[in-house]
């Protein structure tokens, strides 16, 4: 049975604790089961009954903790924390992106005129709930207002319609894979880097995909660049054997808006539209965490062997999602995108 630790308990409670279990060994009860029903470590009662019975009851009441008071008050602790959440360390003069403790720690001198160490700006951080993690990238040029219209308004909009046509929504994207990615984490000795054997050989090779909230996937894997021409030969491909309207949801790509490609889409009269999410904002497609999927779970994972082609390994990865439609369906429940399943 797992001892309770009695620092974790308000100095009140233990107080209460401490009495009472006193109390009953004096009514007869043995020291050795009373402290078991509070579960405490079994020696703790000798202590307290030692104490009462040197001096008397009020030796069992809890005491104001000693030790150095904060350097910080309250109110500067509060105010370090709203520097750090949702801002920039940029936005404060500094010509760095992320915050570190050597940040926080000159920012905390200039502001207050306090000076603390590294190790205590961690232990402030840590006391206020702030955690070093690994931020996610967005563009400057990004509009919130346009990504909240398509989230509201537009992407609503293109369910109703979809749904009184009776189409299917697809989500297309594409990219480009490479066999020296970094690869994902291990565990290791501290202080000493593991090694991962793997080929040599630098390889390269790219892919497009299309999801669907169902779970339907559509993939192909390609060499060489890709434009407008390559793009209609995939559509080509992507609508072989399709009853049913398509609205295929896709970024800004210059090769998405060309004129050839509005002119193979307008011959195919309404069995394919085009629809186009708002820019820099690639969180927004469900099919981006595709490539994230294949690069975490398949190459960071089962590195190439020698004389192994990305090419074979990638139709592979995207060949076992195909076969998996519940995977593609988990893609959708991410929170970036879980706009599309309200």
């Amino acid at each position: 049975m797992k001892r309770i630790d009695g620092r974790s308990l308000p100095h009140e409670t233990l107080e209460h604790i401490r009495r009472l279990a006193v109390e009953r060994v004096r009514k007869g009860e043995k020291p050795s089961e009373v402290i078991a029903s509070f579960g405490f470590s079994r020696t703790a009662i000798y202590k307290w009954l030692q104490v009462a019975r040197r001096c008397d009851s009020r030796a069992l009441r809890s005491r104001p903790c000693t030790g150095r008071p904060r350097t910080l008050e309250p109110k500067q602790e509060q105010q370090v924390r709203r520097w750090i959440c949702g801002k920039d360390p940029r936005q404060y003069g500094f010509d760095f992106g992320l915050w570190t403790r050597r940040i926080v720690q000159e920012m905390v001198h200039e502001r207050f005129g306090v000076k603390l160490g590294i190790t205590s700006i961690g232990r402030l951080l840590a006391r206020l709930d702030i955690t070093p993690q690994k931020p996610l990238r967005r563009a400057y040029e990004r509009d919130p207002r346009a990504v909240a219209r398509w989230m509201k308004v537009e992407y609503p909009r293109l369910k109703r319609y979809a749904k009184k046509n009776r189409g299917t929504i697809f989500f297309l994207d594409e990219a480009g894979i490479r066999s020296d990615d970094p690869p994902g984490r291990t565990w290791s000795k501290r202080g000493e880097t593991p090694i991962v054997a793997t080929s040599g050989q630098r390889q390269k090779i790219n892919a497009i995909s299309a999801v669907t909230p169902r779970g339907e996937f559509w993939y192909s894997v390609y060499g060489g660049k890709f434009n407008a021409q390559r793009f209609i030969g995939f559509l080509r491909d992507f609508m072989r054997g399709r009853r049913g309207p398509v609205l295929l949801v896709v970024d800004g790509h210059p090769s998405h808006r060309a004129k050839v490609v509005v002119q193979y889409v307008q011959s195919l009269k309404g069995r394919l539209e085009l629809h186009f999410l708002p820019p820099y904002a690639p969180d927004l497609n469900p099919d981006e965490f595709v490539w994230k999927h294949i690069k975490r779970d398949g190459l960071s994972k089962k590195p190439l062997r020698q004389g192994e082609s990305l090419r074979e390994r990638v139709a592979q990865d995207l060949y076992q999602l195909a076969i998996r439609p519940w995977i593609v369906q988990a893609l959708f429940r991410a929170p970036s995108v879980a706009y599309i399943l309200d």
